[in-house]
This record gives structure tokens, C-alpha cells and sequence, in this order.
């Protein structure tokens, strides 16, 4: 995959979440939210199709008692009886002759063959299979809705009590006009032959139906879906929980060997992941704690033989060869000291107490000016800073000493923050090369070009005072000032 279409899949995966708990909730609320929508289209769809087939059927079975009503009466019974059944939803006529099956409306489209076909249906059941029929249906769409500026309606006359009948049936057919007008949704019309000639005509169109929504549905799916995320939250966060402890553990590793163990219960792949890494802190303790005390034992057998040297030396009458046996005596009875500390640094805990950061620091530049060193001092360090004040000071130490070593000079620069407090090491040397800034941290590792046996030091300064850094939960790193020199950050978290 290139550059672009990685760049290209990172913006579009942008807005999920980075955390496991927060991928598995939002993969379960999608879950959720497609199985509520999915629910809701079938629950529709199934509604429609028993509105559809309630739509057709029992219009049709009214038709067909109408037909079979009015066949049994006479032509003048037919139409008091069709005036008084001339109601909405229900438009009744008698003709003579059928007229043609127009749409009511430009605004209306072909109804749905379904609900055509239960209309039919209906009808044919009704009216047996010898009867012939005329049938259309349209689907009517409802008018618009007036605006907030437009003139109201005027309102239908109403029958005054002083009115006459006629004026009263007038009125009546008025108010039935415009309830006519505003009509939406499937619209039947039916023609049928009755007995003597004429032609019975129906239509059958629906009131507006301005009912909404019934409460209890969005409140019941609401209900629902804030059920189903709040026990999801819950789960997921059981699940990932014991990842974080894991996670935890794994990272105060490297600060204490000796830490406590990780519970091994929980589900089955929880267990077996702490046991694991229990097992795995068991064997680094071993192993560490095996190699200490190798180097212990090491550390002492070398003593005597190193003593019956330096006594030896003592003996020789050439001084320029004495100093030289002295000087290597101490560097070796140093490595082994310093390899020691090493070792020891690895499995044991740093305390943690209030640190006076500046009476520390101007302690060891007292220490080191008396030795005749250039140190200075600059900055300012507010308030305490929690930690081990034997392994900063031991930190620190070890980066002047690095500085003034090889630099001629070290001045420490404090910077503190509500996050962090920084300390800078800066020499006046002339720095080293970028590919080995990393480098100068293995244990034992030298620059031949600037860094000899002539000077002193076991190369496990820097890689010491990583590790107290690190223990810290902080970082230490090297960087060649554009101004010139080496200089050394010491960033330790709050």
C-alpha cells in the first residue's frame, strides 16, 4: 500500500475509536441501532401489508352487501336508501348507464396492485364469479398544509336552527363537499350492475388522517436501545478492564520486578493471559536476581587478587609504572562496582518521597565545584516533586559527570511544569554523532573518538541514569545543541 493510500485510509478510519472498549462499544451500539432499524422496516413493511389488504377487503365486502341489499328493493327504496348510505368515507350513486373510471385528482397515481387485487378479491367473493364489475383505484396524495401567513378557510355554513330543510340538506352536502376535498390516500371506485338496468357506483375515499405516531413506540425503542448500550457499556468495560490492569502491570514492570502478581481469575483467556505474564515476572526476577548475585560473587573473589596487585604495585620502584597498575585497579574495581548498581537498579523499586528539587541540585553543584568543576545552575523548581531523591541525585550526577568529562563545563537548566519537571544538561563539547545518540545508552558502549580509557568511567553512566529515569516513569534523551555542545533532558512526569 502506498503513502497516499494510507494517508488516504487513516482520514477515513479517523473518526473510530483508537481503544478496544471504545471500538467494541461502538461496534455493539451499530449493532444496536441497525437491528432497532432493521425491526422497524419489518414491523412497517408488515403494517402496510395488513393496511393494504384491510384497505381492500372490507370496502370490497361492503360493496357487495350494498349490491346485494339494493338488488332486493325497488327503484324508489334505491334512492332513499343511497342518500342515506351517501357518507363519507362512502360515495354512493345510481346511474343508468356506467360512466368512465377517471383519477380523481392530477394528484393521483396508480394504487398498488395488492391492495387492487383485495379489492377484487373481496368483490368476487362477495358477489360470485357471474357478476360482472367495473374497478380502478388511485393512490391521492394529501394537499398541502397552509403556511402561517395564509387566510384561513372559511368556515362551512352550519344548519341554523330557523333555517329551513332544504337550506339545512344544502349546508350539510356543503361541509360533506369540502370533508370530500381534503381527502388522501387509497380511493376505490367501483361500478356494478343491479337488477332492472341501472348501475350502482362507489367510491370510497379515506378522511384525512392527521393521527401521529402513538408515544408509546419512539418511547418503547428509545427505552430499548438506552437498555441494550447501558448493559453493552457495562460488559465492554468488564471485558477490557482486566486488558488495562495487564497493561498496567506490563509497564510498572520495568520500575519493580517485585510488584504483586496479577489476579488469576475472571474468564478463561483472562486467567491464562495474567498467569502467563506471572510466570513470565517470576522468570525475569530469577534471572536478574541469578545474575546479581553472579557478579556479587564475582565482585568479591576479585577483591583478593586485586588487592595482592595493588600491594604489588606498591612495591615497585618505577613510579610512572605504579601510577599507571593503580589507575587500571580502580577503573576494574569501578566497572564491577558500577555494573553492580546496574543490576541492582533493574530489580529494585525506587521509593517514593517529597524531593526538595533545588536543595538537591545545589548540593551537588557545591559537591562538584569543590573538586574544582564548572557546574551552574539555572532555573527554578516550585514546589516538591515525588519520587527517590538517592536516585535523581544519582541520575543527575551521572550527567555532569558525563558533561564535564568530556564537555569541560555543565550547566543545568530546571524547568518545571503542572505536568513535568525537566532538567537540561548542557556541556560545552563538541557533541557526538547523530547515529550514536541513541548508542551511548547500551551498557559498556564507547566513542573512541572523544570518549578513552585516559578519562576514566565504565561506560554505564548514561545507561544507569536511563534506567533511574525510566524507573521513574520518565524519559532521558541526548541531542546536539544548535548552539553547540551535548546536552541531556531530563523530563520526569508529575
Amino acid at each position: 500500500m502506498s503513502g497516499g493510500e494510507r494517508t488516504s485510509a487513516t482520514r477515513r478510519w479517523r473518526w473510530w475509536p483508537r481503544t478496544l472498549y471504545g471500538r467494541l462499544l461502538g461496534v455493539l451500539l451499530i449493532g444496536l441501532v441497525a437491528g432497532q432499524g432493521l425491526s422497524l422496516w419489518i414491523n412497517l413493511a408488515e403494517r402496510d401489508r395488513v393496511v393494504q389488504r384491510s384497505t381492500g377487503l372490507q370496502p370490497a365486502r361492503r360493496v357487495a352487501d350494498l349490491v346485494l341489499l339494493l338488488d332486493t328493493l325497488d327503484v324508489v327504496e334505491r334512492q332513499r336508501f343511497v342518500r342515506l348510505m351517501d357518507a363519507p368515507p362512502l360515495r354512493v350513486r345510481l346511474l343508468e348507464a356506467p360512466e368512465p373510471l377517471q383519477a380523481p385528482g392530477p394528484a393521483a397515481t396508480a394504487a398498488p396492485e395488492a391492495a387492487l387485487a383485495f379489492y377484487r378479491q373481496g368483490l368476487r367473493q362477495g358477489l360470485g364469479d357471474e357478476r360482472p364489475f367495473e374497478l380502478a383505484a388511485w393512490q391521492v396524495m394529501p394537499p398541502p398544509r397552509p403556511g402561517p401567513l395564509a387566510e384561513p378557510p372559511e368556515p362551512s355554513p352550519l344548519p341554523a336552527s330557523s333555517a329551513s330543510p332544504a337550506d339545512s340538506r344544502a349546508a350539510w352536502r356543503a361541509q360533506r363537499a369540502e370533508r370530500w376535498h381534503h381527502h388522501a390516500g387509497l380511493v376505490f371506485v367501483a361500478q356494478v350492475p343491479l337488477q332492472g338496468g341501472q348501475w350502482l357506483r362507489l367510491e370510497n375515499r379515506p378522511l384525512v388522517d392527521d393521527t401521529p405516531l402513538p408515544w408509546r413506540v419512539p418511547v418503547s425503542l428509545l427505552v430499548l436501545a438506552v437498555t441494550v448500550a447501558a448493559l453493552s457499556w457495562w460488559a465492554v468495560r468488564r471485558v477490557t478492564r482486566p486488558l488495562a490492569d495487564l497493561a498496567r502491570a506490563a509497564d510498572g514492570l520495568g520500575r519493580d520486578l517485585r510488584q504483586a502478581p496479577l489476579p488469576e481469575t475472571g474468564p478463561q483467556e483472562v486467567a491464562q493471559a495474567n498467569r502467563a505474564f506471572n510466570r513470565m515476572q517470576q522468570r525475569l526476577s530469577r534471572t536478574l536476581e541469578g545474575r546479581t548475585r553472579m557478579l556479587a560473587a564475582m565482585s568479591h573473589d576479585l577483591k583478593t587478587p586485586l588487592t595482592r596487585m595493588r600491594l604489588r604495585a606498591e612495591l615497585l620502584d618505577d613510579e610512572d609504572l605504579r601510577a599507571r597498575m593503580e589507575h587500571d585497579l580502580d577503573e576494574m574495581g569501578q566497572m564491577v562496582s558500577d555494573a553492580l548498581d546496574h543490576l541492582r537498579g533493574l530489580e529494585q523499586a525506587q521509593e517514593r518521597r517529597p524531593v526538595d528539587v533545588m536543595a538537591l541540585l545545589e548540593s551537588l553543584q557545591a559537591d562538584q565545584q569543590a573538586m574544582g568543576r564548572d557546574v551552574q545552575l539555572a532555573g527554578a523548581c516550585e514546589r516538591p516533586w515525588l519520587g527517590g531523591a538517592a536516585a535523581l541525585r544519582r541520575c543527575v550526577s551521572n550527567l555532569v559527570d558525563n558533561a564535564v568529562l568530556y564537555g569541560q563545563r555543565a550547566v543545568l537548566d530546571v524547568q518545571d511544569s503542572p505536568e513535568a519537571l525537566t532538567i537540561r544538561v548542557r556541556d560545552a563539547g563538541p557533541g557526538i554523532p547523530p547515529e550514536a545518540l541513541e548508542q551511548v545508552f547500551e551498557p559498556f558502549f564507547r566513542l573512541e573518538a572523544s570518549r578513552n580509557r585516559v578519562t576514566g568511567g565504565s561506560g554505564l553512566g548514561l545507561a544507569i541514569a536511563r534506567q533511574i529515569a525510566e524507573g521513574a516513569g520518565g524519559t532521558l534523551s541526548l541531542r546536539n545543541h544548535p548552539e553547540g555542545g551535548l546536552e541531556a533532558t531530563l523530563r520526569l512526569p508529575r
